[in-house]
């Protein structure tokens, strides 16, 4: 098998990114070397490739990916042909192999496959992070997802479903809206952003309890317009870019608003909440509570398409690098 990665010397637009072959990896104490089977796509990669996150160059790309261990070193607690999944490692995960902390793994249950592992990870421990730790949401809450055919989005419908919440979800075009409905939202909308307040005004009967906004600037207003009194709002992405300064006024005539940006990195951070978060999300999965729709695979040599894909919003649920 050819051994390479993917990284970028300097930030743009998809074309930066370039191929590198690998050499000999060999893993040090608590380290192992994995062989990917598939690796997940997410939005933060296109913000550290076009610099809206800044990293140090060169760098690769990707921190979600599912394989298989091909050498373990010395205190790793693992063994070659474990299969194990990980989220939130530095990026490099666009590669076929790499050299990863063992602490950062977890061990896949034997009915949830690599591509599955893939395309839920990052997504699905977010999902678990914003609705049970972040925002706490209880039976019978009124939340509005934003860009719910998404690949958060699509994981998080279903499981506010679960856990007996109601759900407005809001997606970008009617099939997408089509797609949120068939994930069980109780209503699925694909209006302007101008006018979608009022519509979840009156559908919650005053403002829903919890907003969960991926999407960033385009969204931040009506997403503050459709929160109840003491409301959350649960900015945790920046997709149409990043959102204007704020004074905390703007809370206040909102009806004694809540806002919290959280990331996935500051909840996982103890490697047993790595585990007790990515073991929740397994239970979801393997209940059948939480589906996960896989909308494209590309081949890890096509990354730069896949990019172009994603930031054009022509994806639906998660997308895949298969090396």
């Amino acid at each position: 098998m050819d051994r390479y990665r993917l990284i970028f010397r300097r930030t743009g637009g998809p074309e930066v990114i370039e191929r590198e072959a690998l050499g000999p990896l060999d893993p040090g104490p608590r380290e192992v070397l994995v062989r990917h089977e598939a690796v997940g796509l997410n939005f933060i990669d296109t913000y550290h490739r076009s610099g809206l996150y800044p990293l140090s160059l060169p760098s690769g790309l990707g921190s979600e990916a599912a394989g298989i261990v091909e050498l373990a070193g010395e205190a790793s607690g693992f063994a070659p042909g474990d299969r194990i999944a990980y989220a939130l490692a530095p990026p490099g995960a666009y590669a076929t192999h790499r050299l990863i902390a063992a602490d950062r793994l977890v061990r896949l249950p034997d009915d949830v496959d690599a591509e599955t592992a893939a395309a839920a990870m990052l997504k699905g421990c977010t999902a678990e992070m914003l609705i049970e730790r972040c925002a706490k949401v209880e039976a019978g809450d009124w939340v509005l997802v934003h860009a719910a055919a998404g690949g958060v989005g699509s994981i998080l419908v279903p499981w506010l479903k679960a856990i007996g919440a109601r759900v407005i979800a809001h997606a970008g075009s009617a099939e997408k809206t089509q797609l949120a409905a068939a994930l069980g939202a109780d209503h699925a909308l694909s209006c302007p952003l101008d006018a979608l307040s009022e519509q979840v005004k009156e559908l919650s009967e005053g403002g829903v309890a919890c907003v969960f906004d991926g999407v960033g600037a385009a969204s931040w207003s009506a997403s503050l317009a459709s929160l109840g009194k003491r409301g959350l709002m649960a900015s945790y992405g920046n997709a149409s870019g990043p959102v204007p300064p704020l004074s905390p006024l703007e809370l206040a005539r909102g009806g004694s608003l809540f806002l919290t940006r959280p990331t996935l990195g500051d909840y996982v951070a103890d490697p047993a909440e790595l585990q007790a978060s990515a073991a929740r999300l397994f239970q979801m999965i393997r209940s059948g509570a939480v589906p996960v729709r896989i909308g494209a695979r590309f081949p890890l040599a096509k990354a730069a398409d896949a990019h172009r894909a994603l930031e054009a919003r022509e994806t639906t649920g998660s997308t895949l690098l298969i090396p």
